[in-house]
């Protein structure tokens, strides 16, 4: 009787501290700069002859949930209108924040986020022709061609980010967001306004507009916590 009591009390023992040392693993995350692209562009440019352009992207985690995040990259893009066909081009970039809402379960790795940005266009902007509104069915208005450039512009904004990033392989990542962005200032070419600001894209009347990533990142990761 003694014996079986000491052997099960044993057992028993054994086992509340196999239970009590499995539950203290901690999975550690691992924190880093992630570089990578925007492959959205090259495939917009392969579509569109209108439009050319390329983003890097990055990010660095500063704690459990939030990240540093930036975006630099170039673009052209031209725009014809019923009276006016122009071509904007330059470079912009955009700094902010990520916030992952997402919680992970074991060693996983992966975001489903929220973002803020300031955004910074530096650009172009060149009036190809113009045709004059004149509402005239016998001598409708003719196309006047013209090469009229502007440079030093700049354009200011802030946007709202909503995205995902997938771990696909180890520390390589797919990700994807749309963005709603709202212009803060711009300075507008002599006579004309402007359609489009690089790292903005198109400016509806309302100084708003929105964007588009499909992104592929590699972490360079520094440390686990």
């Amino acid at each position: 009787m003694f014996l079986a009591f000491t052997v099960s009390f044993s057992q028993e023992k054994e086992l509340g501290d196999s239970v009590i040392e499995n539950d203290s693993i901690v999975y550690k995350t691992p924190y880093g700069l992630r570089l990578g692209i925007d492959i959205s562009k090259p495939i917009k440019s392969s579509l569109n002859n209108s439009f050319s352009g390329f983003e890097l992207v990055a990010d660095y985690r500063i704690s459990k949930r939030i990240f540093i995040a930036t975006e630099i990259g170039f673009e052209k893009e031209n725009t014809i209108e019923d009276f006016t066909n122009s071509t904007s081009r330059g470079n912009y970039i955009r700094v902010g924040l990520n916030f992952n809402a997402y919680d992970n379960w074991l060693d996983m790795n992966n975001e489903i986020f929220t973002g803020f940005r300031y955004g910074l266009g530096l650009f172009d902007q060149t009036l190809n022709s113009h045709t004059p509104n004149v509402n005239n069915l016998y001598f409708p208005s003719e196309v006047i061609n013209i090469s009229l450039t502007e440079s030093d512009l700049t354009a200011h904004w802030t946007e709202f980010v909503v995205g995902i990033k997938a771990e696909t392989l180890k520390n390589l990542f797919v990700g994807a967001s749309v963005s709603y962005k709202i212009l803060l200032s711009i300075n507008d070419p002599t006579n004309f306004k402007s359609l489009f600001a690089p790292g903005f894209n198109r400016i509806f009347e309302s100084g708003t507009g929105f964007g588009f990533n499909y992104t592929i990142s590699y972490l360079i990761p520094f440390t686990k916590k």
